[in-house]
């Protein structure tokens, strides 16, 4: 997002987080119904243009919204949605990106205040690496002719009873509402979204070998002395890297694996 869509958003992560601090607001609940209005403003596509045309009073748009959206879901998302729309937005649909990130957040607030979110954060990382290496089921979570209902089985089938619900619920939200995003980068953002529940980042550490626990902790406090803020460890084994490790955090890979080593010989030796 750019410019005021940028701003708006910061505004109301302030104002989520503002609601969700409070114990007596069903973070949970609260994320299902901001899907909701996600899934309304994201069909409703003269309805969001209205609600984020600057040339419209905001009063007026807060009206509308709160006119629409009472009784269909509790005080909380009405407050929130009534904020989103008075904001300014460069581009109507960021409005429905913005509630779909704070539906999302709303969901890892829940599972942070039940002290499980370290296991979504596995969870989805885990559930991810499943798919990368099973294009058969890839292919049966993005199967564009598949009802919704048919794929939420799919996702019960795979992930109920096995992981935490928040896990299977953000998971089903994805995969059938994609919005766009493919299978890969809708798990790689709400991995991301999840770290920053923590104030954390991620860091994708291939090795040949598991890590022991002491490696992990050294390799964790490295990495948090370099960027600055606490790490979030995805830890992958490939046998095929030989040995060594490769790092990723973001855009930036950091490669100290021997299969690595070996192509820079390689590339020297043909040089």
């Amino acid at each position: 997002m750019n410019g005021a869509s940028r701003e708006a958003l910061a505004a109301a992560r302030e104002r989520l987080d503002a609601l969700t601090d409070s114990t007596s607001v069903d973070a949970a609940k609260l994320a299902e119904e901001l899907v909701a209005v996600t899934a309304l403003l994201d069909r409703e596509v003269s309805l969001r243009r209205v609600l984020t045309d600057p040339a419209q009073p905001g009063e007026g748009k807060v009206e509308l919204a709160a006119r629409l959206l009472s009784g269909q879901v509790g005080g909380e998302a009405v407050d929130l949605v009534s904020g989103m729309v008075r904001s300014r937005w460069s581009q109507s649909r960021d409005l429905v990106d913005a509630l779909e990130e704070l539906a999302t957040t709303a969901e890892l607030t829940a599972a942070q205040k039940a002290g499980a979110l370290d296991d979504v954060e596995d969870e989805l990382f885990r559930f991810g690496r499943i798919v990368s290496s099973n294009p058969e089921l890839r292919a049966a979570l993005t199967d564009r002719t598949a009802t919704v209902a048919a794929k939420s089985q799919l996702v019960r089938s795979l992930l109920g009873g096995k992981a935490n619900a928040g896990t299977e619920r953000l998971v089903a939200r994805l995969v059938t509402a994609p919005r766009g995003r493919s299978l890969e980068a809708g798990l790689e953002s709400l991995s991301k979204l999840a770290a920053e529940r923590r104030n954390r980042t991620v860091a994708v550490v291939t090795s040949a070998v598991p890590l022991s626990d002491r490696q992990k902790q050294r390799l964790g406090a490295v990495l948090a002395n370099v960027y600055g803020r606490e790490m979030h460890l995805n830890l992958d084994v490939d046998p095929e890297v030989l040995g060594g490790i490769s790092v990723r955090v973001g855009d930036e890979l950091i490669d100290g694996t021997v299969l690595d080593r070996i192509a820079e010989a390689q590339r020297r030796l043909a040089g």
